[in-house]
């Protein structure tokens, strides 16, 4: 009789477990989903990546190098549907901003401006690492735009300055300076070989 007993609660326990199941799962992914909307709200809010050149120089590249102007349409168009459509976005912007170290006109491929190409690459990395993990610190990426935003464009200025310095004229008398300094310019002082000598003669 007691173990009639028994075997009656253990499966009355089973039974309420069971019917319980459904509605557990249905408010942990009511949770999951709730988390989910925070996340998308907190990242689509802070999300205002600088896509207009600041300075003349960073306007006039778009026109000859291609890398560039795909970069700066990338950071325009923004995700708007979901985390999903976030996460795609950052995967392509870490492509993009690795590509711009591709034919970067002659006179800006300087370490500086490889520099500054480095340090916008890793922080785009760093949110395509972050909103593809499981469990989306959506803090770090918020904290990372505005960071972004200030690598691309001091990578602006980094380029107006190259192009500020190459307009300097040359003042007045410098230029006959820098020809006088010009050593293969100077004459040479070494006297040249006689090609001919008399011969002594004997008495």
């Amino acid at each position: 009789m007691k173990i009639n007993l028994l075997q009656l609660i253990v499966c009355s326990l089973l039974l309420v477990s069971c019917q319980e199941d459904p509605k557990i799962r249905l408010l942990e992914q009511e949770k999951e989903a709730k988390k989910q909307e925070a996340i998308f709200n907190n990242i689509n809010q802070a999300w205002h990546l600088n896509s207009k050149p600041v300075t003349q120089t960073a306007g006039t590249l778009t026109g000859n190098w291609a890398e560039w102007r795909m970069f700066l349409t990338e950071l325009e168009q923004k995700p708007k549907s979901s985390i999903s459509a976030f996460k795609q976005k950052a995967k392509t912007l870490s492509k993009r901003a690795l590509e711009l170290n591709n034919n970067i006109p002659i006179a800006y491929n300087t370490p500086e401006v490889k520099s500054r190409i480095a340090a916008i690459t890793t922080k785009i990395n760093a949110i395509n690492l972050y909103i593809h993990l499981q469990q989306i610190p959506d803090k770090k990426i918020v904290e990372l735009i505005p960071s972004i935003n200030t690598e691309v464009n001091a990578l602006q200025f980094q380029l107006e300055e190259i192009t500020r310095k190459s307009q300097i004229k040359i003042e007045e008398g410098e230029s006959d300076m820098l020809r006088m300094l010009d050593t293969t310019r100077a004459i040479p002082t070494t006297p040249k070989p006689k090609s001919f000598q008399k011969e002594k003669t004997l008495p």
